[in-house]
């Protein structure tokens, strides 16, 4: 295929980018522009211009993308993970795990508990942005109580989100990363786990000589220990290596139990928080739906295969195979300001590269969740950062300097890519 050509079928990928990037520079604020829209002007764009087809066809190959087995798959788990996450919230789950994790530390330990306490629950939750939610507010009342930075601490959780938002089985990123390589997530946790936790332990190690002389805090949430069950029982059965959506099912029931055995809510009001979680997750849902149709159009154009060809043309091992995955996934994460959309985007270009050179799917699954969580950990126009300067009452570039998991886990999953390490997935 000849540059033209071939340029011509990525376009509706060039529109897309340049159609959210151009206005929301305009508007001078990256949320103003909805991604969905932003994906249906380019899908448009690419059934107008794929020539060669009756638009009849057109629109049945897009639907054929938006359809397709394993995107449908990834839409249910997204349902469920709607429903858990809500009903879980609505319980107190959220506190009752903040007050376990934050009860018995001694003042010393209050920064790298804060960080364990994100990344604890960020990866029992799977949301970084449940996890900036919950803890911000605690945090920023430790840092008056204290003395404390409050943007130290505040970057502490936000690293912390991260954490789990990259590891977790049931987040976004790591269902999307594992469905598009075709690997199970149990396999990229325990892959992904050895890039990043050595990362998060030299963090844990730099916030407890930064906190040595933090007092302890005025007020910690009460501890329950009965509205931790269902984040420890999916955390548990997710480990075991038990169906996401089997995992998923428990969290909900046991949600549903505990919530109306303890009065918190009756019958309706658990169907209720479902529903909510449900309808929350409509969003994503169509994101996807629509990237996977966009994709399809531009893979039967043959866009796909000239874009692997103009990546892939000079490199030469798995390292370089490796590199064009994270360049890739890094670049349309800059531009969307979305880990996952980022993820969904380039996943099939990132499967057919990891095909071509023998790259294992593993360790494929876990660079681009790695990449995209390093570099949406660290942009200040992330959904993430904005939201927890929001809460914390702070400039966005105030939290950027302390962000030091995002920075650590971007440099650790690089040198994993030139060190080719670990070994038995390289």
């Amino acid at each position: 295929m000849n540059n033209k050509k071939g340029l011509l079928a990525l376009s509706p990928l060039f529109v897309f980018i340049l159609f959210y990037l151009t206005l929301s520079l305009w508007a001078g604020d990256f949320y103003k522009v909805p991604i969905t829209v932003s994906f249906m002007v380019a899908s448009i764009y690419a059934i107008a211009i794929m020539g060669g087809n009756t638009l009849h066809q057109r629109i049945y190959i897009y639907s054929r993308g938006a359809g397709a087995d394993q995107l449908l798959l990834m839409l249910w788990i997204y349902v469920l993970a709607g429903a858990f996450a809500a009903s879980a919230k609505a319980m107190g789950s959220i506190d009752a795990t903040v007050g376990l994790t934050l009860t018995a530390l001694p003042p010393t330990l209050l920064l790298p508990g804060l960080f364990v306490a994100a990344c604890f629950i960020s990866l029992s939750i799977g949301t970084s942005v449940g996890t900036v939610v919950a803890l911000v507010p605690i945090a920023v009342g430790i840092a008056e109580n204290t003395h404390a930075d409050i943007p130290l601490l505040t970057a502490a959780i936000v690293g912390g989100a991260f954490f789990g938002d990259n590891l977790s089985i049931i987040s976004d990123t790591t269902v999307v990363a594992t469905q598009t390589q075709g690997c199970k997530m149990n396999d990229k946790f325990k892959v992904n786990s050895r890039i990043v936790v050595p990362a998060a332990l030299l963090i844990l190690v730099i916030y407890a000589v930064i906190g040595q002389k933090m007092q302890a805090p005025a007020e910690i949430p009460e501890l329950d220990w009965v509205k931790v069950i269902p984040y420890i029982t999916v955390l548990v059965t997710a480990l075991c290596g038990m169906n996401v959506m089997a995992v998923l099912t428990i969290g909900i029931t046991l949600c549903g139990i505990i919530g109306m055995a303890e009065g918190i809510y009756d019958l309706f009001g658990w169907l209720d928080a479902m529903g909510k979680g449900i309808v929350g997750m409509g969003e994503l849902v169509i994101i996807a739906m629509m990237a996977g149709g966009l994709l399809e159009l531009i893979r039967e154009k043959g866009g796909i295969d000239y874009l692997i060809k103009k990546l892939t043309a000079h490199v030469q091992s798995k390292r370089g195979a490796e590199l064009s995955i994270a360049s890739l996934v890094s670049l349309v994460n800059i531009c969307t300001a979305n880990n996952t959309v980022a993820i969904l985007t380039v996943g099939e270009i990132s499967r057919k590269i990891s095909e071509r050179f023998g790259v294992d799917k593993r360790k494929a699954a876990s660079i681009l969740d790695t990449f995209s969580c390093a570099v949406q950990g660290l942009i200040p126009y992330g959904v993430q950062m904005l939201l927890a300067a929001g809460l914390a009452g702070v400039n966005p570039m105030e939290i950027l300097p302390h962000l030091y998991y995002p920075m650590a886990i971007g440099l650790a999953a690089l040198f994993c890519i030139l060190f080719r390490y670990p070994k038995k997935y390289s």
